[in-house]
């Protein structure tokens, strides 16, 4: 923090005066600016950036009262001090030029010594602030720099986990989908439909890392019955609905928000809006609404993909079959949503890679 060779812009309209202060400044070692009224002085600040101001006040077009508000409300020059150079010694006329912005005062005609004191005091004044500013904004590029380093880190770490989930959840699904895909394509339907119906940021996060649970308790399920080739029997689709009830009591129990919705999205996943569906019969919004999106986006694939007991149906068709059950099995607007998303829909379907017909 030096005041050597500082800029200094000196602002009158006696032309005998600018040059008076111009030589005592210049003799001192300083860059010497020179402006003729406060138009001129507010063009020479922004254009300059001096390190200090002397304003007359007395000037024509703009009088130093109002240059110097106008240099005090701009974010640009703001932090640039300023000597009020005067011959007013009224306290009304100190007070108003204070109240315009003024840092500190000087009176004609400017004693040597005074100017001298002044000026050297605001210029280490406007180092030491030089000094924090720049230290500030150092601070903040640096908090920005992190900030940007643990974001990243969390989208890495968020990344990972959501693969965790899948892979983990895939374990199930790899009995009777040997592409495993099921459980993103499923999980990214739900996201785009929850988004698509205004929820929140939050909740459709949550659905995206939650549905690919929603068969985890097929685990449960015997092979025999769960890679059956042709229809079940009344004892069978028995044992093969117990999986929302073996999946919601694998992830039953925990403090996780997240997996506290995996376990309503596997439970109510089978659910139907006109409630025959299973395992606790629910209907319409007694169905939580995490059930009734994972249910509209679970068929949907379901009815798509190739399985040991069936062939896929072509998208088209599923789409007009989910339609057909809006009001039945599913909740209608969340079919109508379904419905409306269906190029991000078909978008998911060809990424993750459905063996559809």
């Amino acid at each position: 923090m030096t005041t050597d060779r500082s800029r200094i812009l000196v602002v009158d309209d006696d032309e005998r005066l600018r040059a008076n202060l111009e030589a005592r400044l210049g003799a001192m070692g300083h860059e010497v600016l020179v402006a003729a009224d406060g138009e001129e002085a507010i063009a020479a600040a922004r254009r300059e950036m001096p390190d200090l101001i002397l304003l007359d006040v007395m000037m024509p077009k703009l009088d130093g009262f109002s240059a110097a508000r106008a240099l005090k409300i701009s974010p640009e020059t703001n932090h640039i001090p300023i000597v009020m150079v005067t011959a007013l010694g009224e306290v009304e006329d100190r007070v108003r030029a204070l109240e315009a912005g003024a840092d500190d005062f000087l009176t004609k005609p400017v004693d040597p010594t005074e100017l001298r004191a002044r000026v050297q005091s605001l210029l280490k004044v406007k180092a030491y602030n030089d000094h924090i500013r720049h230290h500030q904004k150092e601070l903040e590029a640096a908090v920005a720099e992190k900030t940007k380093n643990l974001q990243l880190a969390l989208d890495h770490l968020e990344a990972a986990s959501l693969d965790t989930i899948y892979r983990l959840s895939r374990a199930a699904e790899y009995r009777d989908d040997d592409t495993g895909a099921h459980v993103e394509r499923v999980s990214h339907y739900a996201a785009a439909v929850a988004r698509r119906m205004g929820q929140p940021a939050t909740f459709n996060d949550m659905l995206l890392w939650a549905t690919p649970m929603h068969d985890v308790g097929k685990i449960g399920i015997p092979d025999n019955i769960l890679l059956k080739p042709g229809k079940l029997d009344p004892d069978e689709w028995r044992t093969m609905q117990t999986h929302a009830e073996i999946g919601a009591s694998m992830l039953s129990g925990s403090d996780s928000a997240l997996l506290r919705l995996a376990e309503t999205v596997a439970r109510t996943h089978h659910e139907r809006w006109d409630g025959a569906g299973y395992p606790d019969g629910l209907a319409g919004e007694a169905i939580p609404l995490a059930g009734r999106i994972a249910a509209v986006a679970d068929v949907f694939d379901a009815i798509c993909s190739k399985r040991p007991y069936k062939e896929a149906i072509p998208p088209e068709d599923a789409f007009d079959i989910i339609a057909s059950e809006s009001g039945n099995h599913f909740d209608p607007q969340v079919a109508d949503t379904f419905a409306a998303a269906r190029d991000e829909i078909m978008d998911i379907l060809r990424r993750f890679g459905a063996q559809t017909a």
